[in-house]
């Protein structure tokens, strides 16, 4: 019976960012690969009419979730900046956990509460509050944040993703509309990576919180 994983993201690049070469990896070993994704990311073209960019960051999340061996995106569709008020609104919470436990997932990845984003941090708050329900288990990962200070002593996964780096990187830069913010991030996802490679004797590693 095929390993089912779950990743829940704020935004439509995030999990590419965070744990692209571990999800390539476990696509390759035969994992279906589900994204649930918590807004369209509308917002990050303010000159641009909401559903314009909606529907191409939706299509770039396609393409990108393809390059990645991905079995398809869902989206929960709230609005940046206001998570909390409409996770409360949309139930959100609720239909997660049954999401949940219709997917009956291996693992669950997920954003870490030590990201500075606050989109991201909502996210990592609402899962926190999820455990006690989940049995499965747990990740988190880090788009945002330069170093890891926080949590270190905390269980970890260490994935060595040396054959799978570079498709990930491919499927980052399929997210064309969001060519500036991934620039600006193109090298500390390289170090990132790198540094996480060194510590796991590898070429390239992406390294995770374990949550339970």
């Amino acid at each position: 019976m095929k390993e089912t994983i779950l990743v829940l993201c704020a935004h439509n690049d995030d999990q590419v960012i965070g744990a692209g070469g571990t999800l390539i990896k476990y696509a390759q070993q035969g994992a279906t690969i589900k994204s649930i994704i918590f807004s369209f990311g509308e917002s990050s073209h303010p000159h641009l009419q909401p559903q314009v960019i909606a529907k191409r960051r939706m299509d770039e999340s396609i393409k990108a979730d393809k390059i990645m061996g991905g079995s398809g995106v869902a989206y929960f569709g709230l609005r940046e900046g206001k998570f909390a008020e409409q996770i409360k609104q949309k139930k959100i919470k609720e239909k997660l956990r049954l999401l949940i436990e219709r997917e009956k997932p291996a693992k669950i990845f997920a954003h870490s509460i030590n990201d500075p984003h606050p989109d991201h941090k909502v996210i990592a708050k609402l899962l926190i509050e999820l455990l006690p329900d989940i049995d499965c288990e747990v990740y988190t990962f880090e788009v945002w944040t330069p170093f890891r200070l926080r949590n270190r002593y905390l269980p970890k996964l260490f994935v060595d993703v040396s054959e799978t780096f570079f498709t990930k990187m491919k499927a980052i830069r399929a997210h064309e509309s969001q060519k500036v913010a991934i620039t600006n991030l193109f090298l500390s996802i390289y170090l990132r990576a790198k540094l996480h490679g060194i510590a796991n004797t590898c070429k390239y590693a992406e390294v995770f919180d374990k949550l339970q």
